[in-house]
C-alpha cells in the first residue's frame, strides 16, 4: 500500500487553433450554388430576337434595357411594367443621365406598332439614344 499523495491529471488545455474545415466546406457549397445559378440570372424574360450579320455590342456607360415579348408586354429588364409606370421610369433614367443608352429587344413577332409605341415612349421621357439588340446570324460557309 503506498501512501502518498494522489495523482490528478493535467486538466485539457483549451484549444487555441481554430478548425477551418467546417468553414471551407460552407465556402465551397456557396461557391456551387452561385456556380448553378448565376447562368440562370442573366434573363429570365425569353425572347426570339431577329438575327441579322451587322449586330455588333455597344459599349455605352449606362444603358438601360426594355423588352417587348411576344404578347406585347413592355419589361424594364425582367420586370414587367405598365405604360404609366414604364413613361416614368423612362422620365427618372433621363433625369439621371440624358444620354442613356435604351437597350431594345423586341421578339421578332411583335409588330412594327408596338415597337415604335415603346420608342415614342422612350424619347417623350427624354432618352435618345437607342439601340436594337438582336443575335448574330450563324456563320455562312464560304
Amino acid at each position: 500500500m503506498a501512501f502518498g499523495r494522489l495523482q490528478r491529471s493535467a486538466a485539457a488545455q483549451p484549444m487555441s487553433d481554430i478548425n477551418l474545415t467546417p468553414l471551407i466546406d460552407v465556402v465551397l457549397v456557396l461557391l456551387v450554388i452561385f456556380m448553378i445559378t448565376a447562368p440562370l440570372m442573366t434573363s429570365s424574360l425569353k425572347l426570339d430576337l431577329p438575327r441579322t450579320e451587322g449586330a455588333k455590342p455597344t459599349d455605352a456607360a449606362q444603358f438601360v434595357t426594355l423588352a417587348i415579348d411576344p404578347q406585347g408586354r413592355f419589361f424594364w429588364g425582367d420586370e414587367q411594367v405598365g405604360i404609366d409606370a414604364l413613361r416614368l421610369r423612362v422620365r427618372e433614367a433621363a433625369l439621371r443621365n440624358p444620354a442613356t443608352e435604351v437597350q431594345l429587344r423586341a421578339d421578332r413577332t411583335v409588330t412594327y406598332g408596338r415597337v415604335a409605341e415603346l420608342i415614342g415612349i422612350v424619347q417623350e421621357g427624354g432618352l435618345s439614344r437607342v439601340g436594337f439588340v438582336t443575335e448574330a446570324s450563324p456563320e455562312k460557309p464560304r
